[in-house]
């Protein structure tokens, strides 16, 4: 799978927050975009993502060379991010087998394996609402990266994490990870280390 930006711009009333972004993302390859705080790394993870609407040029999202349509490209996107939230009045057993409804996991994975891997047996049959910070985002983790998806979308992925937590990440991303188009945002080393490709946000104001 290939996402393609061509010309893209995003603006907010009259601010640009970028613009003249021209980008081919490929399937098998990791991404990293940069740059200071506040500097639209995760307004550009949206638009590439399709969750928010560009203000100039466009995107295309193409598998085997077939453009996909708009309402297709959901399916195949998986999202990890400090905004989005997770349905705290569930356990962890009840949100993995309602999340599973929307978007499936990866084969061979199961949701007590899923739980296994986390290292969160012991809370598994507890509201979510209970958990501290660093296992709210080891859920955030799970269902972006066990997701049936080509596409991986990371947003400051250690938020709360402690060093066991970020470990994990990076083990995570190497074993499910590797034939999937993948792309940090971070200002942070550590969460994109591995990406082969940088990209600084900066460099595309108008």
């Amino acid at each position: 799978m290939t996402i393609s930006l061509c010309d893209a711009g995003k603006r907010f009333n009259r601010e640009w927050i970028f613009r003249h972004f021209t980008y081919t993302f490929e399937e098998g390859h990791s991404y990293a975009i940069t740059g200071p705080n506040g500097s639209g790394k995760s307004t550009l993870l949206q638009a590439i993502g399709g969750s928010m609407h560009i203000n100039e040029g466009r995107i295309e999202y193409r598998i085997l060379n077939k453009e996909l349509k708009n309402e297709e490209i959901y399916s195949h996107v998986s999202l990890c991010a400090p905004y989005l939230e997770v349905v705290e009045e569930m356990t962890l057993n009840e949100f993995l087998e309602f999340h599973s409804g929307f978007k499936p996991f990866l084969a061979g994975l199961t949701i007590d394996k899923i739980i296994s891997i986390l290292g969160l047996e012991k809370a598994a049959n507890k509201q979510i609402r209970y958990y501290s910070s660093g296992m709210k985002q080891r859920v955030k983790l799970a269902q972006c990266i066990f997701s049936d998806t080509a596409i991986v979308l990371l947003d400051e992925p250690c938020t709360n994490l402690d060093a066991t937590g970020i470990s994990l990440y990076h083990q995570l991303i190497q074993e499910y990870c590797q034939d999937r188009l993948v792309i940090v945002s971070s200002n942070d080393e550590v969460e994109y280390k591995f990406c082969r490709e940088k990209i600084n946000v900066a460099e595309y104001k108008s």
